[in-house]
């Protein structure tokens, strides 16, 4: 790089370039950096012409520095020996996947939370580091603390903390839960506004590797059916299937006094006022409903019309007085055909010992359809439980087959009494009554049954934030024992959960949760000659959208030390 000048009638301009041979063999140059006129120039790197020049050749040297470096880092050149053997407990593969939820994670700030809970309690360990390092095991390779703590050696930014500052951070975690929650929701507005306006509740329960039970960890009725002790979680969800809070109780709980301490936290340490509740019907009572009716909220429930009162189920279950939702056109449900994809429904007012409520019926052939096929299925597994003699009936299971198995005494004359077994024709025509109907009760008396019924709909969502801990966090089986880490446990995973959530949401939900998972896990890399990095995963276009959506990008050829720290930056937004 050299300075060049240029004179004409009123001034001199000064100018960085850099000379080459074009294609043709010519020597020529081009300008690559204009510095100003002389008289621009004279106030600041004066006060003479030789003391601009002279700062004007210092430019041109540290460009031509700048050049050099930015030409190394594009060209590397590496040396490898056929004949020499790998260096001893020489580390060069390293998982890159966490860059992606580590760029949520700043961006919900959980450092500063992290921060807060240091100054709080005075712990010397980097809590911040912990906590995010568990967080991207979780997701990236679910297992217990002490093999997550193994996976984060292998990121890379390795740990700065021990294996024993991992389980006193649990206790500290633990202890503040409720505070962590209620900080991460003030923050993940920074992301953009929150769906809060429905909010949508469910419960599940994960098992533990013990016999006996302790504290929380009590027999109840496990979703897995299996023997072990259990500890509950509920779940609060907004409109758009982010989770906003979770509180842990006693296995052996009935589910639906969970509800109100989780959600008076909502209401004040959140400040979260107006909002539909919506949940299913187990967790939608009279009491609920009527705590959810007061202040600013209201409702949407499931409602089974099989514990409908007497006057309402026959209403229910009349074929009369159907319209289309799409366009409240009045429909005979009996003449539909059963390959129709339409949704139907008739509303009326419904109310109960302290409610007013309004009660919607929906029809859907193509529900009715796929109920007909499962009970088809269950009656004809019933008949071979009668054809081989096994009647035995599983009463924890609604769905057990046996419940379409009769028992009849008969006692021939003059003999002793014969228990006989047979199909119960009337138990199967009386659940073909509801087949393809649904009922919601709400308290939103004047909205429109459309909108009611997509918030209903969107539960789906919940039941799929569950799945997501347990089956791809793998959130049980629970390993530990002590409350406040099993607590720290769930914390860990609900923030994964958050951050992932977050994530699809970045990429406007374009790809299924086994894609980005396996996408996030695939994304690694091997260490060449402590020169820089080369990236061990194939680009997609979904590795293109994790790029975008991120603000930074690791598919290049290769990746210099300096540009991987610059990266790492990056996802923490330090640039």
């Amino acid at each position: 790089m050299r300075v060049t000048t240029s004179k004409s009638k009123n001034a001199e301009s000064f100018y960085i370039s850099k000379g080459y041979v074009n294609d043709k063999g010519v020597s020529t140059s081009v300008i690559i950096r204009k510095l100003g006129t002389l008289k621009d120039l004279l106030p600041e790197h004066g006060p003479t012409r030789d003391d601009v020049m002279v700062w004007a050749k210092e430019q041109a040297r540290i460009e031509t520095l700048k050049y050099k470096r930015e030409k190394e880092e594009k060209q590397i050149k590496l040396t490898f020996h056929a004949d020499r053997p790998l260096d001893y407990d020489k580390q060069v593969f390293y998982r890159g996947g966490y860059l992606f939820l580590q760029s949520i994670y700043y961006q919900l700030q959980i450092n500063k939370i992290c921060r807060k809970l240091k100054q709080k309690h005075k712990f010397k360990y980097d809590i911040n580091a912990i906590l995010s390092d568990m967080i991207y095991a979780r997701i990236l390779e679910p297992r217990s603390k002490r093999s997550s703590y193994k996976a984060a050696s292998e990121f890379l930014e390795k740990p700065s903390y021990k294996l024993h500052d991992v389980y006193r951070a649990l206790d500290v975690l633990g202890a503040e839960c409720d505070l962590i929650q209620a900080e991460l929701y003030k923050n993940s507005h920074f992301l953009g506004a929150r769906n809060d306006k429905v909010l949508y509740y469910d419960c599940s329960n994960y098992y533990f590797e013990i016999e006996q039970e302790d504290g929380n960890k009590k027999y109840g009725k496990s979703k897995e059916h299996r023997p072990n002790p259990i500890i509950q979680m509920g779940l609060f969800m907004d409109g758009d299937g982010i989770p906003l809070a979770f509180s842990t109780f006693a296995g052996n709980a009935n589910e639906q006094t969970s509800l109100k301490p989780l959600e008076k936290k909502i209401l004040g340490e959140f400040g979260c006022q107006k909002f539909i509740y919506c949940s299913d019907a187990g967790l939608g009572s009279e009491s609920i409903r009527e705590y959810n009716h007061m202040g600013e909220r209201a409702y949407i429930v499931n409602q089974s019309n099989k514990k409908l009162k007497k006057e309402e189920k026959e209403w229910a279950l009349d074929p009369q007085g159907f319209k289309k939702v799409s366009d409240d056109t009045p429909v005979d449900i009996t003449k539909l055909n059963s390959n129709d994809k339409g949704l139907y429904y008739k509303d009326e007012p419904y109310t109960t010992k302290k409610l007013h409520h309004r009660l919607i019926i929906t029809y859907s052939p193509k529900y009715a359809a796929y109920q007909r096929t499962i009970r088809d299925k269950q009656v004809e597994r019933a008949q071979k439980m009668l054809d081989s003699g096994n009647t035995k009936k599983n009463r924890k299971n609604p769905n057990d087959p046996a419940r379409f198995i009769e028992k009849t005494a008969v006692t021939p004359e003059g003999e002793a009494a014969d228990i006989k077994y047979s199909l119960d024709e009337n138990k199967i025509t009386e659940e073909t009554l509801y087949d393809g109907l649904y009922a919601v009760c709400t308290d939103l008396l004047d909205d429109n049954v459309a909108d009611i019924l997509k918030v209903s709909e969107g539960r789906w969502q919940i039941e799929e934030c569950f799945r997501i801990m347990k089956t791809d966090f793998s959130a049980r089986p629970v390993y530990l024992q002590d409350e406040n880490r099993i607590q720290a446990h769930f914390l860990i995973c609900f923030l994964a959960l958050t951050i992932y959530r977050f994530l699809e949401k970045k990429m406007d939900l374009k790809y299924t949760c086994e894609e980005l998972l396996e996408t996030l896990k695939a994304i690694n890399f091997a260490e060449i000659q402590e020169q820089g990095y080369i990236p061990l995963y194939k680009r997609e276009a979904i590795t293109d959208d994790l790029h975008e959506a991120c603000g930074f990008r690791t598919d290049y050829q290769f990746i210099t030390k300096s540009k991987m720290r610059t990266i790492q930056k990056k996802s923490k937004r330090k640039e």
